[in-house]
């Protein structure tokens, strides 16, 4: 793993989106030259050489850190967005966030039977996103091969949550207990 000190890249903002939840800013880790650069290699290169062939990014900041890993793995990038934002047929799969509920879609015919798909987020809290992302895959009959996170909220035990769903490798930078 990287020796680079992403913590130092990452902002607390308190009552972020609502009183209670403490909001991780990884934007300005994004920002950052070198430490976008870390991240993204750290991830790309402990995914290389399993034969993935697409990395699906949830929106908002999956789609920042999923695309560069994409790139690095030479595999194709999927988004998966919020409803209303593709134009074609889509498959869509609510989940839970820890503070409220939400919906993501990908399209019908972005994944296939033959691909292997890491999914790739900023931060993996209670695990309901990337479980989602996972699910989408699955209705495509791709297969998940991994999960990758720039930071890990531990203390909400997103692992347990994803491993009732997949198991496959969980993978992040920074882990908060």
């Amino acid at each position: 793993m990287s020796k680079f000190e992403y913590e130092n890249l990452i902002v607390d903002i308190p009552d972020y989106p609502e009183p209670g939840v403490i909001f991780k800013d990884v934007t300005p880790l994004f920002a950052d030259p070198q430490g976008l650069s870390a991240a993204v290699d750290t991830i790309a290169t402990h995914f290389m050489g399993r034969g993935i062939t697409k990395v699906v990014g949830a929106e908002a900041r999956g789609f920042l850190i999923g695309a560069p890993v994409a790139y690095r793995l030479g595999a194709g990038f999927v988004p998966a967005r919020k409803p209303g934002k593709l134009p074609r047929e889509v498959y869509s799969q609510s989940y839970a966030l820890e503070y409220g509920t939400d919906e993501l879609q990908i399209h019908q015919d972005a994944l296939g039977p033959n691909d292997k798909v890491l999914i790739v987020d900023d931060l993996v809290a209670t695990g309901g996103t990337c479980v989602a992302s996972g699910k989408l895959v699955e209705k495509t009959g791709a297969e998940v091969e991994g999960f990758a996170f720039l930071l890990e909220l531990a203390f909400l035990k997103p692992r347990e949550i994803v491993q009732k769903d997949f198991d496959k490798e969980i993978f992040s930078l920074i882990t908060v207990e």
